[in-house]
């Protein structure tokens, strides 16, 4: 089992909860997406996963461990084992991609290793195979002030390829995509993922890429998990009971007259 959680709850600041009594169980490889609307708790359900943050309430465990009961020396070797996707990749802009990319075992790595690999990259033919997945290749040692918002996404992506993570956790990892390169990234994603054996949970607006790359879907409203089932058979009434009443309506979500049967289209 790579994911339990029983009971968990978190709050903002503020005292909102975010996450409300969370039961969830993901097996080793599973590839799910999480969907719901803007302020459900997706992306604090990541950052619970990646340990950026605790529980309020409840227990959790990742990958067989329970990071809170840890050290926090292992817990910073149990992070090395999870793969992060940021919706805006913490790149500092002067930094050349094949050492963005390489960045990415830097937690497996010794210290001198990563400190030398910062100043003349160690190994760019594995950085650069990373990137080729994504159609990157050709922009190794360019800058990543050079690129745009969508190569900076792929760049992300492939760091988290390149560092071969037991658990990959990706929050809206295409955003910046036109929709024919999001759906061509996110099936690099998956497969990739499924070929390594990871984990992958990814949250993602665009519903029609979730039901096309995902076999699993998580919707989530209001801090809870309204429906975990497989992607075949998400309904378009429990789509239109996950989006109902937003003030803004979703572009991304096209819901089917509830008499149709949902065409769910297969990468």
């Amino acid at each position: 089992m790579t994911l339990r959680l029983v009971g968990v709850g978190h709050s903002h600041a503020n005292g909102t909860a975010a996450l409300a009594d969370l039961q969830l169980e993901v097996g080793q490889g599973e590839r799910i997406a999480v969907i719901g609307p803007s302020g459900a708790g997706k992306t604090t359900l990541l950052r619970l996963l990646g340990t950026a943050l605790r529980p309020q309430s409840g227990s959790l465990e990742i990958l067989g461990e329970a990071p809170w009961a840890m050290s926090a020396r292992a817990r910073q070797r149990l992070r090395a084992r999870i793969g992060l996707i940021h919706q805006a990749p913490p790149l500092p802009a002067r930094q050349r991609v094949v050492t963005a990319v390489l960045a990415g075992r830097l937690g497996q790595w010794s210290l001198p290793r990563s400190l030398l690999s910062l100043a003349f990259p160690l190994d760019a033919t594995g950085a650069e195979a990373a990137l080729a997945r994504l159609d990157l290749a050709d922009k190794l040692y360019q800058r990543c002030d050079q690129l745009s918002g969508g190569q900076l996404q792929r760049v992300g992506i492939a760091r988290v390829l390149y560092q071969r993570p037991a658990l990959i956790l990706a929050d809206e990892p295409v955003s910046a995509m036109d929709p024919v390169l999001a759906g061509h990234t996110l099936g690099v994603l998956t497969r990739e993922a499924q070929t390594q054996g990871a984990t992958l949970l990814a949250s993602l607006h665009a519903v029609e890429l979730a039901l096309a790359h995902f076999p699993r879907i998580i919707g989530i409203r209001a801090g809870r998990i309204l429906f975990d089932r497989p992607a075949e058979a998400v309904t378009p009434a429990e789509l239109a009971a996950l989006y109902a009443n937003d003030q803004l309506e979703e572009p991304s979500v096209r819901i089917a007259p509830l008499s149709q049967p949902l065409a769910v289209p297969r990468c």
